[in-house]
């Protein structure tokens, strides 16, 4: 019997897995507090979703998983407290924003597992702007490795090469195949020779590289002068002032030299600064000085007192207020190879996180100065100028003509499109990555406007949960030609049902693909994967088609596969 699942928060995020559960033919139940639109089937509860009659009305009490996908953390706590009251033993899969408390909840509560929409779609969005068609991501040797799907046409460099010459190259790691004829799988297609034909589907790991930061001690010297430069427009004011005032005293010191008081010009100087800044000074000067001097003397006070009363609140604002800021992040704007990201949202600070570990340059654009992710940004090192991204100004101040890409990702598609559509007018060959909440509309603002990538993190994130939600911590997943296949990793015990096979037995056995086995501190790929005998304490890293994980359910070696 295959497990019951039930989806509860159908939004975006959640009806997408919703439907990719019941496309893969699993027993999945939906809950909802409204009905949804075009959905006939009545396999949607519509309820609260964490109230108890709601729950039971979805068999919760006689379910194997849940999965809670609404936006809002503090109602999926809620839920999720209620169904382990009426399901103790209930595999959780839980979408939290907070990742201390998802932490926190994995290692406290049994069976619970949370996963972050933007988690799962920023380092997509980082692959599209490096350059990767990426469909998804997995996790192999420690690293995230963007998957990329090939497709297979008569243009296509891999027609008629053999899958075994491309199975042994480590930094390109063949994930799954789909043959345009027959249901051969990829173990077997690679042993048997198969040459790739027109309308074969193969689903590829590309190893990631990280750049190296370097800077030469040439860049290092126009970075000055470009600060200098930035400094003079963001300080212009500043700077203004202090001339004002320098020639106050120096106008005063001059004076009381030519004055025949009998005076040096150090002295002179002493006393002029003293008197302006109302510092004090030697009085005397001027005690014996002529009516005309004394009268110059209080004209200069006032003056004095007013010029600099004005440069100290200029100068404070500068230094206290946002103009330093705002000075020291056009100072560091890279001139050019960069990466600009418009609007610190949740997805957006994920992603200047993901470029700036990988070792790329980054420039921040956001209109709010109250963000809370403004300051952990700028504690990266990577500027970020205020503004409106969508202002032909604020793009050009980010050097957007010798930028690598632009990635529109504000909480706003309208505003998204616009800052995209602005940056291809400013410059035409960019790049642009727009964030596009709404999954079905995604598809079409990339046909409408041609975009380098519009993706949802609706849509990038719903196939992992789904996944999740058939079993285990799952490694990657992907979808090609509407079958949904995922990664996980396996820990080989005597009771487990492939010790003591071949990985190639196993594989074609079993239909799943072998990605690497870590076993007795080595690691074994490429052929030597396939001809390696599994043995207890061995971890072998797989694929294989989501809807037969539920399969592994069926007796209690199970959990051990795929957890």
């Amino acid at each position: 019997m295959k497990p019951r699942i039930i989806v509860c928060g159908l939004g975006r995020t959640g009806y997408k897995v919703f439907r990719l559960l019941r496309q893969q033919g699993a027993f999945v139940v939906g809950i909802h507090h409204k009905p949804i639109p075009g959905e006939t089937a009545g396999d949607v509860i519509i309820g609260d979703l964490h109230t108890a009659a709601t729950l039971k009305a979805a068999g919760i009490e006689e379910s194997h998983t849940l999965v809670i996908a609404s936006s809002d953390d503090a109602r999926n706590l809620a839920i999720m407290m209620q169904a382990r009251i009426l399901n103790p033993h209930i595999r959780i899969i839980n979408r939290f924003y907070n990742n201390s408390l998802a932490e926190r909840l994995d290692h406290t509560l049994p069976d619970h597992l949370s996963m972050s929409v933007v988690g799962l779609a920023a380092p997509v969005f980082t692959f599209a702007a490096l350059g990767n068609k990426a469909i998804g991501q997995i996790k192999l040797f420690q690293q995230t490795w963007p998957i990329q799907e090939e497709y297979i046409d008569e243009y296509h460099p891999w027609l008629g090469r053999k899958l075994g010459d491309l199975w042994e190259e480590r930094s390109r790691m063949l994930i799954y195949y789909l043959p345009v004829e027959g249901d051969l799988d990829l173990v077997a297609a690679v042993l048997s020779g198969q040459e790739l034909k027109v309308g074969d589907r193969l689903i590829v790991g590309i190893q990631p590289r990280v750049r190296p930061i370097r800077k030469s001690w040439v860049r290092k010297f126009i970075k000055v002068l470009t600060s200098l430069q930035q400094f003079q427009k963001h300080a212009q004011s500043v700077v203004a002032m202090a001339m004002v005032l320098f020639a106050i005293i120096l106008m005063a010191t001059l004076t009381y030299v030519s004055a025949s008081l009998n005076i040096s010009f150090i002295d002179a100087l002493y006393f002029a600064v003293g008197m302006i800044t109302g510092a004090g000074g030697n009085d005397k000067i001027v005690e014996n000085a002529p009516s005309s001097i004394k009268l110059f003397t209080v004209v200069m006070m006032l003056v004095g007192a007013a010029v600099i009363g004005i440069w100290y609140a200029m100068l404070t604002d500068f230094i206290l207020g946002n103009r330093f800021k705002q000075f020291w992040d056009a100072a560091r704007i890279p001139q050019r190879h960069h990466y600009i990201v418009c609007g610190l949202s949740g997805i957006g600070v994920r992603i200047v996180q993901e470029l700036h570990t990988s070792g790329h340059e980054v420039v921040v654009i956001e209109t709010d100065s109250n963000n809370r992710f403004v300051n952990t940004t700028r504690g990266l090192g990577i500027p970020v100028i205020q503004g409106d991204a969508s202002f032909r100004a604020i793009l050009q101040a980010s050097n957007i003509d010798n930028a690598v890409a632009v990635l529109a990702v504000t909480s706003n598609d309208a505003i998204n499109l616009e800052i995209a559509l602005k940056a291809k007018g400013l410059s035409p060959s960019i790049p642009v990555i727009v964030h596009y909440a709404d999954p079905d509309f995604a598809g079409m603002a990339q046909q409408v406007f041609d975009f380098e990538a519009v993706l949802s993190p609706a849509e990038l994130a719903a196939p992992a949960f789904a996944a999740a939600a058939l079993g285990g911590r799952i490694l990657g997943n992907g979808i090609t030609a509407d079958s949904l296949w995922v990664a996980f990793a396996t820990m080989i015990t005597p009771a487990h049902p492939f010790c003591g096979q071949l990985v190639k037995d196993a594989a074609m056995s079993a239909d799943f693909v072998p990605l690497y086995v870590e076993a007795s501190c080595q690691t074994f790929h490429g052929w030597d994967l396939l001809e390696t005998q599994l043995s207890p304490g061995d971890i072998l890293y797989l694929t294989m088609p989501a809807n037969r994980l539920y399969e592994l359910w069926r007796d209690g070696r199970s959990q051990v596969m795929v957890s």
